[in-house]
């Protein structure tokens, strides 16, 4: 299967893929992650999305479209897309070049929540800078507080998890993203809306009985 994930930051979209790659033998193409990979990097793609993403601002398509399309390309097989397409013309872009590569997207699953929701969710986000293991102030507390329970570094505060960022992603994510939600509904793609405010155990269970549907139908 080849598959579209949506959804707000903070929606549990990074979670759900690595639980839908598992299950179903998939590629996860996370743009987040391979956008923080080429900055860690400090490759010229990277160097030019650091001040975007730093600020809570969409990297503009022309090189997000470049990256995501090359990382389908190289994934082979089924693969789910995390954070891509973010906006209309990044859609555009994605139905032209799997035209051109003969394939197509098999269906769209949009996870929906309230923003309140979504704004306790990650301004209380942690992360170790050292490991990468991340906590919550409220929810997935450390066993000492502030400190990494893997290796004892003090935990942070990512860039675009403050508040001030935290609400520029929201209101970008609704002048922009929610509109391919949209679009989608103009095509035959199939959408799969889940409510992501329920536990993730409980997305994830909604999620794979919409995907072993859809499994069944292309057999």
């Amino acid at each position: 299967m080849k598959l579209i994930l949506l959804g707000p930051p903070g929606a549990g979209k990074g979670t759900q893929c690595k639980r839908i790659v598992d299950r179903y033998g998939m590629n996860h193409l996370s743009s987040g992650d391979i956008l923080r990979a080429e900055r860690s990097a400090d490759t010229n793609l990277g160097r030019k999305a650091q001040s975007y993403m730093d600020s809570g601002a969409l990297v503009p398509d022309d090189l997000i479209i470049e990256m995501m399309v090359g990382a389908m390309k190289k994934a082979g097989g089924g693969y789910v897309l995390d954070g891509f397409p973010r906006t209309v013309a990044q859609a555009e872009a994605l139905d032209a070049a799997l035209e051109k590569a003969g394939e197509q997207i098999d269906g769209i699953v949009n996870l929906v929540i309230d923003d309140q929701i979504i704004i306790g969710r990650m301004t209380g986000r942690r992360s170790c800078p050292k490991c990468g293991a991340v906590y919550h102030i409220e929810n997935l507390k450390p066993k000492v507080d502030n400190i990494c329970d893997k290796d004892g570094e003090p935990l942070v505060q990512r860039k675009d998890d403050k508040p001030e960022v935290v609400a520029n992603r929201l209101k970008t994510y609704h002048e922009q993203t929610a509109a391919v939600v949209g679009y989608y509904t103009k095509t035959d793609k199939e959408i799969m809306t889940i409510d992501a405010a329920q536990s993730p155990e409980a997305v994830t269970a909604s999620v794979f009985a919409k995907l072993d549907a859809l499994s069944d139908q292309g057999r």
